[in-house]
């Protein structure tokens, strides 16, 4: 049977991605109230390759593995030749004698695409430049845990085109759902991401109008990783688009907000709005665990239904 790897949301089929999110929540399920009884791991190990800095993915990773009886190697760039210079296939041969899978959270979406290549073992995407899947499947499955299916609803992006935005398209693709993003001029997705996602996505100015009668917005940093530089400018940018409460009181009466965290109170979102009540962002940042195992549950041993 060939390798599967979970680069985009696009690799996997939508029934695949509905199996991932139910089985997410029967493991959550049964974490809290067995504890880390579910073992399938032992003796399996995960190597977490990180050129950028995290919290809650090496957390969730690290923990995932332990609870299910398996191990987890941490590898920055000083702890791997890659960081020296080793050609990125070299290294993806090399860890796939090893290992039983490869986690890699990166800049550039193309080396996770090289690296796949080569691979003999799943290689999950963690985060690139371009797209942030592994945090969808945590976004979705808070969206079902807490309004049911997603399916025919519309959510709204605020903020940059980046790529968290463009994993929500893939998502309003895959999950079925309408996405409106609300941006400013000149901060826009990518527009070949956008084209694939047809009419169900599509671009609104003024924010208010975009999250008027909404069931979820969403946002994330104005300045994400590596574009510290650009603060100044994209604070004026974004001004306007700022998610508060009354922005939430424009959506729909049953609405969810979500952040992907870490965020910046006062600048994307106001400062009071993560205590809102229609917030779910420590559900959705505690999912990451729960959406993972049942990841890699499924690219290492395949789809379980019991």
């Amino acid at each position: 049977m060939a390798v599967r790897h979970f680069l985009t949301l696009l690799d996997f089929t939508p029934a695949e991605l509905d199996h991932l999110i139910d089985r997410a929540i029967t493991l959550k399920t049964r974490l809290k109230a067995d504890g880390p009884t579910y073992t399938p791991f032992n003796n399996r190990t995960l190597a977490m390759i990180f050129e950028k800095s995290s919290t809650r993915t090496r957390v969730s990773f690290e923990s995932g593995m332990a609870q299910f009886g398996g191990h987890a190697l941490f590898l920055s760039n000083r702890d791997t030749q890659l960081g020296r210079g080793e050609p990125v296939p070299d290294t993806a041969r090399v860890l796939s004698e090893m290992v039983d899978l490869v986690m890699i959270r990166t800049f550039e979406h193309q080396k996770l695409v090289e690296f796949a290549n080569y691979s003999q073992v799943p290689v999950i995407n963690a985060l690139s430049d371009d797209y942030h899947p592994c945090q969808l499947l945590a976004d979705m499955q808070t969206w079902k845990e807490c309004r049911g299916p997603m399916k025919g609803k519309t959510a709204v992006w605020v903020g940059d085109g980046n790529n968290m935005c463009h994993s929500w398209i893939n998502a309003a693709r895959q999950f079925d759902f309408n996405l409106v993003i609300a941006c400013p001029e000149g901060f826009d997705p990518d527009e070949s991401i956008m084209a694939a996602a047809g009419d169900r996505v599509r671009i609104e100015r003024d924010p208010m109008a975009a999250v008027k009668g909404a069931h979820l917005i969403t946002t994330d940093v104005w300045a994400s990783m590596g574009q510290e530089e650009e603060q100044a400018t994209r604070e004026a940018a974004f001004k306007s688009f700022q998610v508060t409460e009354q922005m939430l009181d424009a959506a729909d009466e049953d609405v969810l907000f979500l952040h992907c965290l870490p965020a910046h109170r006062g600048e994307e979102i106001s400062e009071t709005l993560l205590d809102d009540p229609r917030a779910s962002v420590w559900q959705e940042a505690g999912n990451r665990l729960h959406a993972q195992k049942a990841l890699m549950e499924f690219l290492v041993l395949g789809q379980i239904n019991d």
